[in-house]
């Protein structure tokens, strides 16, 4: 599989399959899960990041259990919106997994997307405790719920 821009993404999507969004972060995979629709995003689970067959089997045994026909995988560009060594990095780990995981995938920018879910979490007045257990699942589905929205546009 490869990384595809959003109009061959789309075109490459069965009806009715579901989306899965990753928020990739060194220690922790935030997962989020669209609904058939492909309107609303989810937070679905957080995996630990782990060697690339066992993050693939991982996505790849949710996808199957979730109906999921794609990838939404959060590309961190810099603040001027370019790419940087992180940014490099999140491709070379997008293209692997798409292709272990056997499932079509496109890059979505998630700059500020973990920031602004913390900001929310502290809002609402959560505990760090428990804004550490939610926080990369939720940056998952915001990072989602745009490329959701770029698809409807």
């Amino acid at each position: 599989m490869a990384l595809y821009n959003l109009p061959n993404f789309a075109a490459l999507l069965p009806p009715g399959a579901r989306l899965i969004g990753l928020d990739p972060g060194a220690r922790l995979i935030g997962v989020a899960l669209s609904d058939v629709n492909r309107q609303i995003a989810s937070p679905y689970a957080t995996l630990p990041r782990a060697r690339l067959g066992q993050n693939a089997a991982a996505v790849a045994d949710i996808a199957a259990r979730e109906g999921a026909g794609g990838l939404v995988i959060g590309l961190p560009l810099d603040m001027g919106q370019n790419w940087g060594p992180r940014a490099q990095a999140a491709r070379d780990w997008a293209h692997a997994l798409s292709a272990a995981a056997r499932l079509p995938a496109m890059m979505m920018d998630e700059s500020l997307s973990t920031a602004e879910t913390h900001e929310r979490l502290i809002a609402a007045g959560l505990s760090r405790a428990r804004r550490a257990a939610l926080v990369d699942r939720l940056a998952a589905a915001e990072i989602l719920q745009r490329a959701l929205d770029r698809l409807r546009a």
